[in-house]
């Protein structure tokens, strides 16, 4: 199984192309949508609704893929349950460079402080992480010097933010969600 997280845009038609492609590598795909604007609220609709996806289907190579702020749920979600992560063009610092876009962003402060220390670290090598070279919105170099010491990071020469197409990084990803 692969469940997917959207990225701020909740509604963009790119979310549905990405979709199929991941069904490319596992038929089941399961989308899941939360507001965005009330990360707190979105922590724990997220923690509930992947816990019920893996509750329906167990499956020991689920992966939880997201793009931009979908990546950052990805991470700590994915972490917090016991499954493998993918992040394209995570935001990693989403109460600085979100203000005036979501209700309460000083919430993902909070959120930051609750999760486990260095969870990073404990987390290590179960993170693919693919970065658009001209990202558009975010600075794939930094993103890529807190990651780097972690995770495995993949640069895309084409794709910008949204990341539209992800097929070139289907077999990376697909042998990533089946390693043992």
């Amino acid at each position: 199984m692969i469940i997917y997280l959207h990225g701020f845009d909740s509604t963009s038609p790119g979310n549905h192309e990405k979709v199929l492609q991941l069904q490319f590598i596992d038929p089941d795909v399961r989308f899941i949508s939360y507001s965005t604007l009330h990360p707190r609220h979105d922590m724990q609709h997220l923690l509930k609704e992947v816990d019920k996806a893996l509750q329906q289907a167990p499956d020991p190579h689920t992966v939880i893929c997201g793009v931009g702020l979908g990546g950052y749920w990805a991470e700590r979600i994915g972490f917090l349950c016991g499954v493998r992560q993918v992040m394209f063009n995570p935001n990693l610092s989403p109460q600085n460079n979100m203000t005036g876009k979501i209700d309460r962003p000083e919430e993902y402060v909070d959120i930051a402080t609750k999760c486990i220390s260095d969870f990073r670290e404990k987390n290590r090598g179960r993170c693919l992480v693919i970065l658009s070279r001209d990202d558009g919105v975010l600075d794939s170099a930094e993103t890529a010097k807190a990651l780097s010491p972690y995770y495995s990071i993949v640069w895309d020469q084409v794709q910008s933010h949204k990341f539209k197409d992800i097929s070139v990084h289907l077999q990376r990803i697909n042998a990533f969600k089946n390693l043992s």
